[in-house]
């Protein structure tokens, strides 16, 4: 843990949504600021996030905890989203307020001077407005993604959509492309099935999903500028588009990647024998399988067809996979001890060391931003099986517009083993290595990275203090 900063200097404080692929972007951004800019950073996160992340630390920042009543157990998996979204709207905001309280009576924290809220926090965003405190907004995902939840009431008002986030059958059906209607570039070949508020599994959260977008869309009207956890232009299309409620936009993804081993921020310990294990294999042959912390456990079935098309498909494989009975129920009988050797799965790895391996050819991912951002600055190609979320948006821009990797359209073994072959070796996969290497220089010495850092310039020289 870092040493709280002395109470006459003043801080900036961070408030993260608690899932580890928003709070590891976020403590990246605060070690680039502390780095850089020698500003003192505080990241309020919720207490079973404190808990987990306790023997960790980033240099120069400030870890402190938001009691939030939820019950938690301490074991491996953190409290559930329903417990937990509760809690961000019925007992953190007091708890936050309080805290803040505290600071400008000088006890506590050193004063907060301003507040970076990830917006799907929103929650924070009034509390930092009764304290009388500027707030930026931080959004971890694509510009894309953004824009597709800001366009809500917008569809809602030209009737596309109901109150309960259903496609009127009449106006446009779930299989329309996205572009019909001027959202997303037509070459994404996107669908509005694939907008991450029509995403559920039910009618019910269907409707609680489409309440929580439209409430992040009203609070965020009051923010200075959003920072983005993403690319300039992202290939090429951001400027088609007007600014959602005229924000003045930040991307600065290229910036929110560290090398620092003093830096950690994960709330699970990483399997370290898997760096020993792929310097035993060969350069650019080993197939590394993850669906990520927040995805919810894939059936069974499917991770049967994933486990045996891996096994069908001859090659090394590293497969980071939850040591849960939800996650792990549909592995095959004794399959550890018969793929031992040539496949290792463990239960959480240390991907950034893994995708910079050498060994590694290509990553088989749900599509989680922060993956996707880490796979391409280090030049991997990706098999892609979206599951929930911003992932199809995501996946779109992986396959259609950058191509950089193929889509997986179902787990059943036969198409895992031809997926596997198409981006390991042929044509489709040099094409595919030639992409993301070109992806990969625009995102590290490229354009991309130069505009990323003169917006976190831009930022600084708003928050100064």
């Amino acid at each position: 843990m870092a040493a709280e900063p002395t109470q006459t200097q003043r801080t900036i404080m961070f408030v993260p949504f608690p899932a580890q692929g928003h709070v590891t972007p976020m403590l990246r951004l605060a070690h680039t600021l502390v780095n850089h800019a020698n500003i003192s950073v505080t990241v309020a996160v919720p207490d079973f996030i404190h808990r987990r992340m306790g023997q960790h630390s980033v240099p120069g920042v400030t870890l402190v905890s938001i009691p939030t009543g939820v019950h938690d157990d301490g074991g491996e998996e953190p409290p559930g989203p329903p417990a937990f979204m509760h809690a961000m709207e019925h007992h953190m905001p007091a708890q936050l307020e309080a805290m803040l309280l505290r600071a400008e009576q000088g006890t506590g924290l050193p004063r907060v001077s301003c507040m970076v809220i990830d917006l799907l926090a929103s929650w924070a965003i009034p509390v930092a407005a009764r304290r009388g405190l500027p707030v930026f907004g931080f959004w971890v995902g694509m510009v894309a993604t953004y824009r597709t939840i800001m366009v809500i009431p917008e569809l809602m008002e030209k009737g596309l959509i109901s109150e309960s986030g259903t496609i009127d059958g009449d106006i446009c059906n779930k299989h329309q492309n996205i572009a019909d209607h001027q959202i997303l570039p037509k070459k994404l070949k996107l669908r509005f099935k694939d907008l991450p508020w029509l995403i559920s599994s039910s009618a019910v959260s269907q409707k609680s999903r489409l309440a929580f977008w439209l409430q992040t869309v009203n609070r965020a009207k009051s923010v200075r500028a959003i920072l983005f956890n993403s690319l300039h232009n992202e290939g090429g299309d951001s400027d088609l588009y007007d600014r959602p409620h005229g924000h003045e936009i930040l991307p600065i993804g290229p910036l929110l990647f560290n090398d620092d081993p003093k830096m950690s921020s994960a709330m699970w310990q990483a399997d370290q024998t898997c760096i020993d294990w792929l310097d035993k294999q060969s350069v650019g042959s080993v197939i590394y399988v993850s669906f990520g912390s927040w995805a919810a456990p894939i059936e069974p079935e499917k991770i049967r067809g994933f486990a045996q098309g891996l096994e069908a498909s001859g090659r090394p494989f590293l497969w980071a996979l939850k040591n849960t009975p939800s996650w792990r129920a549909g592995l095959p009988d004794r399959y550890i001890e018969k793929v031992a050797g040539r496949g290792k799965i463990v239960s959480w790895a240390p991907q950034d060391d893994i995708l910079r391996h050498q060994a590694v050819g290509c990553f088989m991912m749900h599509c989680g931003w922060n993956s996707v951002l880490e796979t391409v600055r280090q030049g991997v190609r990706m098999i892609c099986y979206p599951i929930s979320s911003d992932h199809f948006i995501n996946c779109a821009y992986i396959v259609n517009m950058w191509e950089v990797g193929v889509l997986l359209v179902s787990s059943d073994q036969s198409n895992v083993k031809d997926c596997i072959g198409r981006v390991m070796e042929g044509e489709e996969g040099r094409h595919l290595q030639q992409r993301v290497n070109k992806l990969r220089e625009n995102i590290t010495v490229g354009d991309a990275l130069r505009v990323a850092k003169t917006n976190l310039n831009l930022f600084m020289e708003r928050i100064k203090y």
